[in-house]
Formats: C-alpha cells, sequence, structure tokens
C-alpha cells in the first residue's frame, strides 16, 4: 500500500502517545496507591484498586477485541454467515455474571489472582493448576493468536519482516505494561478501545456503500461463499441452524456449549477478571462488567 507522510506522522504520534499515556498512567496509580497505604503487589497488579467503572468496561473489551476478531470473525462471517455473532451476543449474559456474582467473591476475598482465590476457597494444589492452566491460555490465546494476525496486517500494509514485526509490538507493549502494570493496561486499553470502535463503524460504513448497502450484500455474498459452505438456502443470515447444519454448530451446540466456554472465559480467566479485580469499589466493578456487556451487544 502507498502509505503517505501524513500517515506514518499519525502512526508514530499514536505509538509515542499510547506508550507515554501508559507509563504516566501506572506511575498516578502508584502514587494514590502509596497516598491510601496500598502495598507494592496492590500498586502494580491491581491498579492500586484505582479503576472507575467507564475504565474497565472499555478494558475488558478491549482485552476480548483484538487483531484475531477483526480478522477471524470477518473470515468466518464470510464463510457461515452470522452464526458466530451467537458468541459475541451470548457474552452480554456472562458479563452480567461477572458483575453480579463473580465479582463480589473476588473482591470480598482481597485477591489478586485467581490461583490466590482458589487456594483460599479450596487448598494450594487447586492453585497450582489454575496457575499452569492460566499461563498456558493467555500465552496461546492472549498473545500468540494476536500478534500473528497483527503481523499478517501490518505485513500487508508495510510489508515488515515477520519476526520483526511481533518483537516491535512486543518490545512496545512491554514497555508501559511493565513500567505502570494494570493500571497503563487498563488505561492504554481505553484509548484502544475507542479507536476499535470508531475504526469499526467506518470501515463498515465504507463497504455497506461499496457492496451497494443490504441487497448488494447479499447479492454478493450468497453466490460465492454460499456455495462453498453448502448454505445454498439463504442461512447464511440465521444465527440458528438446524440438526446437521454444515457448519458443526446447531442451535443446540451453541446454547448448551457457550455457557461453559463464556463463564471460563469471562469470569475465571485471569487476563480478563485482573481488570474488575482493579475496580475502586464493588459498584465500579458491577458496571464496568454491564457496561463491556452493552458494548458487545
Amino acid at each position: 500500500m502507498n502509505i503517505s507522510l501524513l500517515d506514518w506522522i499519525i502512526i508514530i504520534v499514536y505509538l509515542i502517545g499510547v506508550v507515554g499515556l501508559g507509563c504516566w498512567a501506572g506511575w498516578n496509580a502508584r502514587r494514590k496507591g502509596k497516598t491510601h497505604g496500598e502495598s507494592a503487589a496492590g500498586d502494580y497488579f491491581m491498579a492500586a484498586h484505582t479503576l472507575k467503572w467507564p475504565v474497565i468496561g472499555l478494558a475488558l473489551f478491549a482485552t476480548n477485541i483484538s487483531c484475531v476478531h477483526l480478522i477471524s470473525l470477518a473470515q468466518s462471517g464470510y464463510d457461515t454467515g452470522l452464526l458466530n455473532g451467537n458468541f459475541e451476543w451470548m457474552a452480554a449474559f456472562v458479563l452480567i455474571l461477572l458483575g453480579f456474582f463473580f465479582a463480589p467473591f473476588y473482591l470480598k476475598s482481597k485477591v489478586a489472582t485467581l490461583p490466590d482465590f482458589l487456594e483460599k476457597r479450596y487448598c494450594r494444589e487447586c492453585r497450582d493448576c489454575l496457575t499452569v492452566v492460566s499461563i498456558l491460555a493467555a500465552i496461546i490465546f492472549h498473545i500468540a493468536f494476536p500478534l500473528a494476525t497483527g503481523w499478517l496486517v501490518l505485513h500487508d500494509i508495510f510489508n515488515i519482516e515477520k519476526w520483526t514485526c511481533i518483537l516491535l509490538m512486543c518490545a512496545l507493549t512491554a514497555v508501559y505494561t511493565i513500567a505502570g502494570g494494570l493500571a497503563a493496561v487498563a488505561i492504554t486499553e481505553t484509548i484502544q478501545t475507542v479507536i476499535l470502535l470508531l475504526g469499526a463503524c467506518v470501515i463498515t460504513y465504507f463497504s455497506w456503500h461499496s457492496t451497494g448497502g443490504w441487497s448488494g450484500m447479499l447479492a454478493n455474498l450468497e453466490p460465492s461463499s454460499a456455495a462453498a459452505s453448502g448454505h445454498t438456502d439463504g442461512s447464511l443470515m440465521s444465527m440458528l441452524r438446524p440438526h446437521g447444519d454444515a457448519s458443526g454448530m446447531p442451535w443446540y451446540a451453541v446454547f448448551l456449549g457457550y455457557p461453559v466456554l463464556g463463564i471460563w472465559y469471562w469470569c475465571a480467566d485471569q487476563t480478563i477478571v485482573q481488570r474488575v479485580l482493579g475496580a475502586r469499589s464493588e459498584n465500579d466493578a458491577r458496571v464496568g462488567s454491564i457496561f463491556c456487556a452493552l458494548i458487545k451487544i
């Protein structure tokens, strides 16, 4: 692609701004934590309990949405239609569980991590097991896939070599994450959520007009992807599929399987729940979760 000087200026200013804002947010949280008598661990891993509900909601959304969603869900939408939209809409119900049932237990236990909670509730062996699972899940789902898909996008735009791109992304993220802890991560994710939402709306607007609106989209979608996926009956626009559907996910598989996956991901995954643990109050944790559910819808 032809990247102009203005594009480079915007990108560089954005990167410097995000890293600088993250470092400042971490320093500010530590300063407030010392004022309120927070421990060093509380300052770093729980943002000195200074996160308000808008930041929690936006940070939860940004932690969930990444290049994996923007690229992979677009592809799945083209291949199987609106089917995987169930996983986005049904997340709202699980986030309600997080806000009203799980978060109060975590906050009242005054733990820094979910393995800590299991150790208090059960035993050290449970803590160790969840620690291993959490680390593996973080590496695979929250780090490896976003880095891989992020490189695909940046390679197509800037023609950057794979490992150069991945190491650069890791280095920029590590600067403010290590320096500022959870406070830095939450504040930068808040900014990124706003950009993600605005960018998605802009892309949707131009795509809508490029395909000729609703009828134009259906006309372009059905002949190609429908034939390839076996959905020649127009079911690409259906979110509830019958038994034996070519996608392998009939309606009962979605409704029976998602609660298991959703409760683990939104209510028991350390990477997600850590944002709630840094809440200023129990009410901020509740409202922040509901706010994220609203954005997901």
